[in-house]
C-alpha cells in the first residue's frame, strides 16, 4: 500500500533529523528564510520532518488508519489514476496549508515549523468525503463521532484556536490542509459530492 511507503519515507527523514540538528533546520518551514533567500524548497521539506516522535508518532497513525481508507476509495473512483491524485495531495496540501503561514510570518525570523499535519488533515478530509457516515474515535470520548460531524467541528476548533495563538500547534495549516482534502478530489470528480450528501441523507 502507498500509505506505508508514505510513512516509511517520512519517519525515515524524521529519524534523521532527529539525529542532525542541521538537516533540521535546513528542512524547517522558515518563512523569513524562504522570503529572504529564495529557499522555496521549504514548503515541502518541512513534510517529511518532525519535532519529537510523539509528533511524529500521532502523525503517522492517523495517515495510516485514514490514509488505508483514501487510498481504496481513489483507487476504486479513479482507478489506475488514484494513486497518483493520492501523492498528490499530500503533498499538494502540504504546500497549499503553509502558505498563508508564510504571507503572516514572512518577516518573522524566529518563527518555525515542521511536520506533516497540513498532508495529513488532507488525508483525514478525503476520508469525510468518501465515507461521512464512518466514525472517527477521539481519545478519552468513548463513542464513536460520525465523520460528517467531526470535520466541521474540527475546522471550527482550528479555527478559534488559529486565533487563540495560545500554544505552539499549526491550526492553521491543519485547517487549511483540510480544505484540500476536501475539495481536490471534487475537482476531479464533483459527483463525489451527490455521494457525500445522499451517503448521510440516507443513513
Amino acid at each position: 500500500m502507498f500509505t506505508i511507503f508514505i510513512i516509511i519515507i517520512v519517519a525515515l527523514t524524521s529519524y534523521l533529523a532527529f539525529q542532525n540538528r542541521l538537516m533540521f533546520a535546513k528542512g524547517a518551514f522558515i518563512p523569513y528564510d524562504i522570503a529572504r533567500f529564495n529557499q522555496y524548497y521549504r514548503f515541502l521539506s518541512h513534510i517529511f520532518l518532525h519535532v519529537s516522535w510523539e509528533h511524529l508518532i500521532f502523525n503517522m497513525l492517523t495517515l495510516y488508519f485514514f490514509g488505508m481508507l483514501v487510498e481504496s476509495g481513489f483507487a476504486f473512483y479513479f482507478g489506475k489514476l488514484g494513486t497518483l491524485l493520492y501523492l498528490m495531495e499530500f503533498l499538494l496540501a502540504g504546500v497549499v496549508a503553509t502558505i498563508p503561514s508564510f504571507f503572516k510570518n514572512k518577516n518573522n525570523p524566529s518563527y518555525s515549523a515542521v511536520g506533516a499535519s497540513g498532508a495529513v488533515s488532507a488525508i483525514l478530509f478525503s476520508s469525510i468525503l468518501l465515507d461521512p457516515i464512518n466514525k472517527i474515535y477521539i481519545m478519552f470520548i468513548p463513542i464513536g463521532i460520525p465523520a460528517y460531524v467531526f470535520g466541521p467541528a474540527y475546522l471550527l476548533y482550528c479555527v478559534y484556536m488559529a486565533k487563540r495563538n495560545a500554544d505552539n500547534v499549526a491550526h492553521d495549516v491543519h485547517f487549511w490542509g483540510a480544505l484540500v482534502g476536501f475539495l481536490l478530489p471534487l475537482l476531479f470528480m464533483p459527483e463525489l459530492l451527490e455521494n457525500f450528501i445522499s451517503l448521510i441523507w440516507n443513513q
